[in-house]
């Protein structure tokens, strides 16, 4: 095992660590977190959701599992059974589209878990978990049936989208439909912050599960990447620091 591999294998193990730390600390005494206006807004969306009768959209991207994209979306179905929980008094389940045969096969798992907790039991439709295309556009396209016909009044795209993605938030835009979107491609954010929508930036995509009322491990990564984060600045400052002094 090389430097870099003891260096990876320490982070892991420290995070793992801290998370544990934080999520007993957590336990204790209630998180404290800065206010993001999206996620009032999400509140305010899934209420007006279940009241009105209406369907959740939940767009999961296309991060396989198997790639570093991967953590987009388990992001994006922590996200996905948060929200399905929330919305179990609404008549219409919520649908879940994605552009990944593992992914959809997951959402299917959530939405059937959400689902038998909150009615004890009864026939699942299935249907809600959907694979709406494997190359970007044509999941793009997949979606755009979904936001139009579906009698949804909420869109939320949490995972790993491209461009693509601004064809979703346009369509849901012309529907006259609330829109959540979080991404971990620079080019996708980039695109649907300049659209006006309600856009995560950077590490707030992890931060849905824990601002959603999520269990205490959401609160602990939160607390876990603050840690780092703080290691990795005062990291580049000692690196600069030794640079200067000649030891580097």
């Amino acid at each position: 095992m090389n430097w870099e591999e003891l260096i990876a294998f320490a982070l892991v193990a420290g995070s793992a660590v801290l998370m544990l730390a934080f999520a007993l600390l957590r336990r204790k005494s209630p998180p404290v977190f800065r206010e993001i206006p999206a996620f009032t807004r999400l509140r305010q969306a899934i209420g007006r959701a279940v009241e009105a009768g209406s369907r959740l959209h939940i767009s999961l991207g296309r991060g396989s599992l198997t790639t570093p994209q991967g953590a987009a979306g388990l992001a994006g179905l922590g996200a996905l059974r948060r929200l399905a929980d929330q919305t179990s008094t609404s008549d219409m389940t919520p649908i879940a589209t994605s552009g990944d045969g593992s992914l959809a096969i997951l959402s299917q798992d959530v939405l059937q878990a959400s689902y038998r907790e909150a009615t004890s039991g009864g026939q699942f439709d299935a249907s809600g978990a959907r694979l709406a295309g494997l190359t970007p556009f044509s999941y793009a396209a997949g979606t755009l049936t979904v936001t139009r016909d579906e009698h949804v009044s909420a869109n939320i795209l949490i995972g790993s989208f491209g461009v693509e993605a601004a064809l979703i938030a346009d369509a849901s835009d012309r529907e006259d439909s609330f829109t959540l979107t979080a991404s971990d491609q620079v080019t996708a954010q980039a695109v649907l912050f300049s659209s006006g929508q309600d856009t995560l930036i950077g590490e707030e995509l992890y931060a849905v599960g824990a601002y959603e009322k999520g269990s205490p491990m959401h609160a602990a990564s939160l607390s876990t990447q603050d840690v780092l984060r703080w290691v990795l600045v005062l990291s580049l400052i000692l690196g600069v620091i030794l640079k200067l002094a000649g030891l580097l």
